[in-house]
């Protein structure tokens, strides 16, 4: 049951009977939601100041007819026109009591809506070279790309978690020479790791598995011949790195998309080339010099580029490189070609704090290969900065200068790790405090959120073992006496779950789960309040024997915040223990 959802509706259908010259188009711009001051009612709506001046109007006698239509309602206890012409609801008490019966009816889909109804869209996240371990940079990246494809999942559209594998670059040849030189150690020579090199520890093992499959072979072979074999086995074990971090992160991929697949003659770089060609998309010009660039790093040259400028980018691009080579840019495009011929019209690419520049090339190029079809959302996923009580933290470090994933992982759990990565805008800077995640107080999130389930297991608990007499079965909640809950503490507490179905909605609309976080610090906050007011009145107990029968329905009141709390931590792949040590 989601109340917004079901007013605004509400709304529309009573604005289209008033006034039928109203268009859909605009009647749908009009929005319900919680007023911010509580004290104005429990729904507030714009619609009377959204349709005024296309029909013509003045916004408070819009407003005056859309109460007059409301006041009969049965479900509505008032009415009331605010201000230029806002709409304020006070909803009857049966209203929040049907709002826990559908929590207690719908259990885990309570708030699934079928926003996506099956449309397929492509969450491409982490991406990140197959040339080492996940490091700490990698870590944000894939928490929130992990996150925003379960949040859309969970409202209705067919996801596919996708990770772009770059190894096709002058990088995978310095990681396979240097996968090489461990084997030529594992084979027991002393070598030593020249400049431009990867240096980590962690091809060790790469050069020992060489060494025992192909013994000595290898060594007097010319490196024509040793390195694509090399190539081929350090990049396979790689990525078998790469998921065993991730999968320890709780992070999962549909498809591994190689980006070699794109080279070669007659490749999608090619076929995407030529497609472009035919269209007049690709061209051979100059650019001008850049802002502040220098002759070093400056080349006034013709060369090919693809008109980006026609897709609302800043400049043209260029495809190929003086050497003759493909730039970087053209293998995106064919990729993104590539999903597209694949059935995706939505694409969502999750990029580190460095690509912000790459926004609007990648949608021009989306809006290219598709005819203006398909749509991009590129979200970027700003720097953490590691924290212990407030001072940088500099953690044990094995791979060069970098923080490995499994370094956090391992210092502070799955769920911590992910819920304060999740606890920030993903555009937003943000510290990550270790002394902090370790506390047990309101000031840490992951913590007030995972108390707050536990405590509602223990009051069930509990419950169970004070009233022996009580059927506590599922059966026995569900037709709880749910109208007994009327003070202003249920009533508040109820209000707050009703906002999870239009939580949901909004944070997949927007693409931005760190509303899910939010929205469960806040439901937890106001459990934590209701329980402290229970230990002052003794009548807002979740447990009192001397009144079993609004023991029971407060009893359902947990049950459904402790559901609403599962539900919430799920979308965001955390943890809800029953108990906390």
């Amino acid at each position: 049951m989601d109340i917004f959802a079901d007013f605004a509706a509400r709304v529309a259908a009573a604005l289209k009977t008033l006034y039928p010259e109203a268009s859909d188009e605009l009647i749908a711009r009009a929005v319900v939601e919680p007023p911010r001051d509580p004290g104005h009612g429990d729904l507030s709506s714009n619609a009377a100041m959204v349709v005024a001046k296309p029909l013509g109007k003045n916004p408070r006698e819009i407003a005056v007819a859309l109460a007059a239509h409301f006041k009969e309602a049965a479900d509505v206890e008032s009415v009331e026109v605010a201000g230029p012409g806002f709409l304020n609801f006070r909803l009857d008490e049966p209203v929040w009591h049907r709002v826990l019966k559908s929590i207690d009816v719908l259990g885990n889909d309570f708030g699934k809506i079928d926003l996506g109804r099956g449309e397929k869209v492509n969450v491409e996240y982490v991406s990140a070279n197959p040339t080492g371990p996940m490091h700490v940079g990698h870590t944000r990246g894939a928490v929130f790309g992990d996150a925003l494809a379960s949040l859309l999942a969970y409202t209705g559209y067919d996801v596919t978690r996708e990770y772009y594998i770059n190894d096709a670059g002058g990088q995978v040849d310095v990681l396979a020479q240097s996968a090489f030189l461990r084997y030529r150690q594992a084979l027991g020579e002393v070598v030593e790791i020249p400049k431009g090199l990867y240096p980590g520890d962690y091809l060790i093992p790469v050069g020992e598995h060489l060494a025992e499959q192909y013994a000595g072979t290898l060594r007097w072979k010319p490196e024509a011949e040793w390195l694509p074999i090399v190539k081929d086995r350090v990049l396979s074990m790689m990525m078998d790195l790469v998921r065993t971090d991730l999968a320890n992160l709780g992070v999962a991929h549909d498809v591994f998309f190689s980006e070699r697949q794109l080279h070669g003659q007659g490749g999608d770089i090619d076929t995407t080339l030529d497609w472009l060609r035919e269209k007049g998309l690709v061209y051979q010009g100059r650019l001008d010099r850049p802002k502040g660039a220098t002759d070093q790093d400056w080349e006034d040259r013709e060369q090919t580029l693809f008109r980006a400028t026609q897709y609302g980018d800043d400049i043209d691009r260029p495809l190929v490189k003086s050497d003759g080579s493909y730039t970087y840019f053209a293998a995106d495009i064919a990729y993104h070609r590539n999903k597209y011929l694949r059935g995706f019209k939505h694409m969502i690419n999750v990029l580190g704090a460095d690509h912000s520049g790459y926004v609007s090339r990648l949608k021009a190029a989306v809006k290219a290969v598709s005819d203006g079809e398909a749509d991009i959302d590129v979200k970027i996923c700003q720097l953490v900065r590691l924290l212990k009580n407030g001072e940088p933290f500099k953690m044990s470090k094995r791979s060069g200068d970098l923080v490995l994933l499994s370094d956090l992982v391992g210092e502070v759990g799955v769920d911590a790790t992910r819920f304060m990565l999740l606890y920030r805008r993903n555009d937003a800077a943000m510290d990550f405090d270790f002394a902090l995640v370790k506390e047990q107080t309101r000031d840490n999130p992951v913590f007030y959120v995972q108390y707050a389930h536990a405590r509602t297991c223990s009051v069930l608990r509990m419950a169970e073992s004070e009233l022996p007499a009580l059927d506590f079965s599922r059966e026995e909640l569900s037709i709880a006496p749910l109208e007994l809950l009327v003070s202003p503490a249920d009533l508040e507490l109820i209000k707050v779950l009703a906002q999870w179905p239009r939580t949901v909605a909004a944070a997949a609309l927007a693409h931005e789960p760190h509303r899910i976080a939010f929205y469960l610090y806040e439901l937890a906050g106001a459990f934590h309040s209701f329980w402290a007011k229970g230990k002052e009145d003794k009548t807002l107990r979740f447990v009192n024997p001397e009144d079993l029968k609004l023991t029971v329905a407060r009893l359902a009141l947990v049950g459904a915040v402790r559901q609403v709390l599962v539900n919430g931590l799920t979308v965001l792949g955390v943890s809800a223990p029953d108990e906390l040590s």
